[in-house]
């Protein structure tokens, strides 16, 4: 099977890229730089070599390098930011400061005629995101792209197949980046694009027959797409050994348990349990404000809680989890930055009754995902709902948590849901927030002093970046009416028009 390798030196966007290489259907496996030696790549047999970004400048002592032997291997390679900054540093190029500032968001791009660029016009939008920038090209490189900050916005050796690029082919903002990288896939590195998300699935379920033969197995099951695709998938490999554990920890969506239980008690073949957690969970929570203190809280209680069922049922070894790649960068895992702890990631428990965790989808973007659940055979109706975060209800409530602000949240967040799938309206992502603000009203000629809600939409293919969706305003106005005059306490409703970044997809 041909296949990239994707070297990681602690950017945000290491699975991005392999996701883009697996799109056109070449299979990209991501190693970190630490952890792999050029003899074993050798020995790989790669079809070409993508260096990641990172965080970091090539010259400091303290980041991460790699053996420049790497650029004598004969196996084509690409460095994206800081990969194309450190091509140039090991080839004995010099990087610094950029002398014309940092650049940071759409930039426009001027390409020279070449295999990398064929086919892109001579000037595009591209992402930049940098600081340090490549002020003399090493021998046998030379430039083949430029900004008004950058003259080397790309560099080229074209007899050794090694390119950089110091802006962000893999994301959407840059208008002409999946054909950069297909350029560099099919005409550079001569893939032939055979690899299929079948291939991945058989292999995936392959290692877990082995892995866990013998084991009983515990899914973490939420109801959602991610934990549902793991559920089927880890089910694919060790049958009966395999229970689903749902807990209703009251921070749900309006009659999200009873739903959740309907499809999966019956519908899968699976070993299916339901516990009601409700008062353990908001009496942990009571008086707590701080939003990574309540993921650390939600986090630590989901696996007492399945360690209390575990003592139950028989003593499972292994848990199960949803967790997928946005999880794992979000929560910091590795060199990647923290923005906030997932309780399946960030939040979980430094001590555990269970002897190991298996997280099947953790390499996957959701799109991806969707596409396993389907070749699984779940139903449409399942594989296409919109995500719902473990913590559920706890980080859409701002503030302390309790169980009245919960059902004034559940009843706001389905009366927007109902109002935009009524209309046709299908984001990415869609919910309302109970925000800590109150505000002053009227209502029937009398003073109110009521919630504040706000509503998010956001559309999206990664989760890695996400625009808020442009909702007419006769759908935003209906869901308003709708609950300031259904909800109590509730007297303003406001519209989150942030994308992601500089916010995330959810307020906590």
């Amino acid at each position: 099977m041909e296949k990239i390798l994707v070297l990681d030196f602690g950017g945000q966007y290491d699975q991005l890229i392999a996701r883009r290489v697996r799109e056109q259907q070449v299979y990209a496996e991501i190693k970190a730089y630490n952890r792999v030696t050029v003899d074993e790549i050798r020995r790989a047999g790669y079809k070409g070599i993508v260096f990641t970004g990172g965080p970091n400048s090539v010259y400091d002592p303290a980041s991460p390098h790699f053996d420049p032997e790497i650029l004598s291997l004969g196996i084509p390679l690409l460095g994206i930011c800081y990969g194309h900054q450190l091509i140039a540093y090991l080839a004995g190029g010099v990087i610094g400061p950029a002398a014309s500032g940092s650049e940071y968001g759409k930039t426009e791009v001027t390409v020279k005629p070449g295999v990398l660029f064929a086919g892109v016009p001579e000037k595009s939008v591209v992402w930049m995101s940098h600081t340090d920038y490549v002020s003399t090209l090493p021998a046998g490189f030379h430039a083949v792209a430029s900004t008004d900050a950058c003259p080397s916005a790309a560099m080229a050796d074209e007899g050794r197949k090694i390119y950089g690029v110091q802006f962000h082919p893999e994301v959407t903002h840059s208008e002409y980046g999946t054909k950069i990288l297909c350029n560099f896939l099919f005409s550079v590195c001569g893939c032939a694009g055979d690899w299929k998300m079948d291939d991945y699935i058989e292999k995936t379920v392959a290692e877990y027959k082995t892995a866990l033969a013998g084991k009983n197995v515990l899914c973490a099951l939420s109801g959602g797409v991610d934990s549902a695709v793991a559920a089927a998938l880890i089910h694919r490999a060790v049958g009966d050994k395999l229970t689903c554990v749902f807990v209703d920890h009251g921070l749900l969506r309006k009659n999200e348990g009873d739903g959740v239980e309907k499809v999966f008690s019956g519908g899968f073949g699976m070993n299916f349990l339901r516990v009601d957690a409700e008062e353990r969970f908001l009496s942990k929570l009571a008086g707590v404000v701080e939003p990574e203190k309540k993921r650390k809280i939600i986090g630590e209680e989901f696996i007492r809680v399945f360690e209390d069922v575990r003592d139950k049922i028989g003593d499972p070894d292994i848990l199960v989890q949803g967790t997928i790649y946005p999880d794992v960068v979000e929560s910091g895992k590795g060199d990647a930055a923290t923005i906030k702890s997932h309780h399946n990631v960030g939040g979980l428990p430094s001590v555990m009754k269970f002897q190991g965790i298996v997280e099947p989808l953790r390499d996957l973007f959701k799109d991806e995902v969707r596409e396993v659940g389907r070749k699984l055979g779940l139903p449409e109706s399942l594989v296409s709902r919109q995500p719902f975060p473990g913590p559920g209800l706890a980080v859409r409530i701002i503030g302390e948590i309790t169980r009245e602000r919960a059902d004034v949240l559940r009843d706001a967040d389905a009366i927007f849901r109902c109002e935009l799938e009524k209309a046709g309206v299908r984001p990415s992502q869609y919910f309302a927030v109970l925000t800590d603000t109150a505000s002053v009203g009227v209502m029937g000629d009398a003073r109110t002093y009521g919630h504040v809600v706000a509503l998010r939409a956001v559309t999206t293919d990664d989760f890695m970046t996400a625009d808020w969706t442009r909702i007419p305003y006769d759908v935003l106005e209906a869901a308003s009416r709708r609950i300031t005059n259904e909800v109590k306490t509730v007297n303003r409703v406001v519209y989150d028009i942030t994308s992601k970044p500089p916010a995330t997809v959810e307020w906590e």
